[in-house]
C-alpha cells in the first residue's frame, strides 16, 4: 500500500509535457521553505494499492512524476511503483531530497531509481530558491538523466537544465 497525498492529472510543472504527478507521503529532509510540509508525515494522505494507482495512470495516459514528500522515504515501495510504470511504457521522473551521490552509495535508494528516466536531486534550499529554474525550486538541484548517468559513471544532466 502507498500513502498518496495527491495525484495531479495533466500537470505541466513536474517535467516535460502533460504528466500525472503522484505525491507520496513521508519525508525526513524537512527543508526550510518546503512548499508542502504536510507531506512530511509518513501516515498522511490516503492509502492506495499499486493497482489503484496504475488504474489512474492508465486512465490519464500521461508520463509520470513521483514527488512528495520524498518518494525515496520508502524506497522499496517506490522501486515497485517505478517498475510497474516502466512496464506500462511510462517515462518516469522522481523528485528527491537525496543527491545523486548519496543514492549511488545506498543500494536501496539506487534500486528505487535505477529504472526511472530522470531524477531531480537534492534538498530544496531556500537561500538558493529561483522561480526561473526549469522543473526545480533551488539552484543546487539537478535534473539527472538516470540511465545515461549509470552508464557513464558520472551525473549526466537533462539537456535543458
Amino acid at each position: 500500500m502507498y500513502n498518496v497525498l495527491a495525484i495531479m492529472r495533466g500537470t505541466t510543472v513536474d517535467g516535460p509535457g502533460f504528466r500525472t504527478s503522484i505525491y507520496l507521503a513521508g519525508c525526513a529532509h524537512r527543508c526550510e521553505g518546503c512548499h508542502n510540509p504536510a507531506s512530511w508525515d509518513k501516515n498522511g494522505g490516503s492509502s492506495m494499492s499499486l493497482d489503484e494507482i496504475m488504474e489512474i495512470v492508465r486512465d490519464e495516459d500521461f508520463d509520470v512524476t513521483l514527488s512528495g514528500g520524498d518518494p525515496l522515504f520508502n524506497p522499496e515501495s517506490t522501486a515497485r511503483l517505478v517498475e510497474a510504470l516502466k512496464n506500462d511504457g511510462r517515462n518516469v521522473w522522481i523528485y528527491t531530497g537525496y543527491n545523486w551521490e548519496e543514492i549511488l552509495s545506498d543500494r536501496s535508494l539506487l534500486n528505487a531509481v535505477e529504472k526511472a528516466d530522470v531524477l531531480v536531486d537534492g534538498p530544496f534550499l531556500l537561500h538558493l530558491k529561483d522561480a526561473d529554474l526549469l522543473f526545480r525550486g533551488s539552484s543546487n538541484q539537478r535534473l539527472i538523466l538516470i540511465q545515461e548517468s549509470l552508464t557513464s559513471g558520472n551525473a549526466v544532466l537533462f539537456p535543458r537544465s
